[in-house]
């Protein structure tokens, strides 16, 4: 009896503290793969913080398993065919949708405000799910709302993130008929507002003239092929909501995008950088 409690002991200990092994492995893979690019034996030990010699070792097997390979003419090592089907594998998985949701309820529970998602259609901009805070005055945003690109936060969100061939066209309709502020009159003016959205990483809307009284903020969403994909919004009753740049909804509502962003693949977290339009 007492060798059956020890075996059984060792089993549940094996159990909670995993596998030592496996850990460092990974430890060596998220080396290789933060390294931006193939990378030298001592390069991946530097990274990892090990010896070279003990992560040569791992890496024999992680290139018999296809999760590393090396480039016989350089003897550098990058991550191998194994690894890409998992990352395609994993990322064909997510959806950012349901993601999405979880993201704006917790920023819901953390701002006390009105959050939304939007997502881009053949229309423009398109509120697809939206959570009411814990407050007796607040907005109710509807699902399947269109957002206009020069107007709304989301819109300007889009409006500065995706490529303008896409948005030229809706841009050009809502200059001839809406009625704009003067600074969105001319091309130069629009183009002004975009720049400071991207610079900021958020766009701020204070009475949007389709809902008077309103206050919105949103922030842009990229997934793995760094391709903006959602905005997250916060909105709530001009007055009752703090959009200052460095307040609590604006700090909440960057951290909850680039969140975001990050578990749906994109490695650098919800920015512009690199996404303005050409």
């Amino acid at each position: 009896m007492p060798l059956q409690n020890a075996t059984t002991s060792a089993r549940d200990a094996e159990g909670k503290n995993g596998v030592q092994s496996l850990e460092i492995g990974m430890t060596i893979l998220r080396a290789i793969s933060t390294g931006h690019r193939a990378m030298m034996l001592k390069d991946i030990a530097a990274a990892a913080d090990m010896p070279a010699s003990k992560v040569h070792r791992y890496i024999v097997s992680l290139v018999r398993s296809g999760l590393v390979e090396q480039d016989p003419m350089t003897s550098r090592y990058d991550l191998g065919p194994f690894a890409l089907s998992l990352g395609l594998v994993a990322v064909d998985r997510l959806d950012r949708v349901q993601l999405g949701l979880l993201a704006i309820a917790d920023l819901r529970d953390d701002i006390n405000q009105t959050t939304a998602l939007a997502v881009w259609s053949d229309n423009g901009p398109v509120i697809i799910r939206s959570l009411r805070p814990y407050r007796p005055i607040t907005v109710n945003v509807v699902t399947g709302t269109a957002l206009q690109l020069l107007t709304s936060a989301s819109g300007r969100v889009f409006a500065a993130g995706l490529p303008s061939n896409i948005t030229d066209a809706l841009i050009g309709r809502e200059r001839a008929t809406l009625s704009l502020s003067q600074e969105l009159q001319t091309q130069s003016g629009i183009d002004a507002m975009l720049d400071q959205v991207r610079r900021d990483g958020v766009s701020i809307v204070s009475d949007y003239h389709l809902v008077p009284g309103v206050a919105a903020a949103a922030a842009p969403v990229f997934n793995f092929k760094h391709e903006l994909t959602l905005s997250v919004l916060a909105i709530g009753v001009k007055g009752m909501i703090d959009l200052a740049p460095e307040g609590k909804v604006i700090t909440a509502l960057k951290r909850c995008a680039a969140g975001l962003s990050e578990r749906l693949g994109h490695v650098s977290g919800g920015s512009f950088k690199a996404h303005s339009q050409p």
